[in-house]
């Protein structure tokens, strides 16, 4: 007898004018699917997330999985990620902090048993950093700005235990933006590529419009912008896009089995 285990596997699903019948499809197509392949979906670690950001929400009928319902839910981790159904990183950065503050107690005791600078920041890039910049591009735009001065507060910290200069998180995040862009530019098959659109003038990337500064901070936009500004010649305006009126629902099913 053979036994297989299958983690965090994702649903998501766009909901447009009501109609949730494709995306309930998609979760059946997903429970037929392991049923042929031996597989049992774990209704009880299976979590639902609505994201809507419609002025007048309805309320959405329960999903059910083989006859159990699956537990909706305003939160969850996703690779490393906390992702709310109001598409904030207050609770991803309080973990982050959380998390980045049990290292830096080690670097203090490295500090006090006289460990040499260069160890010490090597220490810094491989814990505290790395803790503080996972996936940096992602989220960093769309931080509230006590988020931010949150996460440099660990920096500042680190400075002072190390006894020299650190790069902030929003260079960091501008060279990780721009490294992200650059690959998908390079990569025509990549999803996102023809995004990266070149104006006429061959200088300039053209601007995603958008009307919510919650999409303007989401990583397309915003990359397009930190590629326009490196060249000097930074955008003077925001960028506006359609309001989109839509629901997305993301099903996350832990512990497939």
């Amino acid at each position: 007898m053979c036994s297989f285990h299958a983690d965090d596997t994702n649903v998501v699903g766009l909901i447009t004018g009501g109609d949730e019948s494709s995306y309930r499809q998609e979760v059946q197509n997903l429970s037929e699917w392991c049923s042929a392949n031996n597989l049992i979906l774990n209704t009880t670690k299976t979590k639902e997330l609505t994201i809507d950001f419609r002025k007048h929400n309805t309320n959405h009928q329960p999903l059910l999985i083989n006859n159990v319902r699956v537990e909706r839910v305003h939160s969850f981790k996703l690779l490393g990620i906390h992702i709310t159904d109001s598409m904030t990183w207050s609770l991803n950065t309080q973990e982050t902090v959380k998390k980045a503050q049990q290292c830096l107690h080690f670097l203090r005791l490295l500090r006090k048993h006289d460990l040499c600078q260069k160890l010490l920041l090597s220490f810094y890039r491989s814990t505290i950093e790395s803790i503080l910049t996972y996936c940096i591009s992602v989220w960093f735009a769309g931080c509230s700005v006590a988020d931010k001065k949150a996460l440099e507060r660990i920096i500042k910290t680190a400075e002072k235990v190390i006894g020299c200069p650190l790069p902030s998180l929003s260079d960091i995040a501008h060279s990780r933006i721009l490294s992200r862009a650059k690959i998908i530019i390079e990569d025509n098959s990549h999803p996102g590529h023809h995004l990266f659109e070149l104006l006429p003038s061959g200088r300039r990337y053209r601007s995603i419009k958008s009307r919510t500064t919650r999409f303007t901070n989401s990583f397309f936009p915003n990359a397009i912008t930190h590629l326009n500004y490196t060249d000097d010649n930074p955008l003077s305006h925001p960028p506006t896009l359609d309001k989109l009126h839509c629901c997305t629902h993301i099903l996350n099913c832990f512990d497939c089995f």
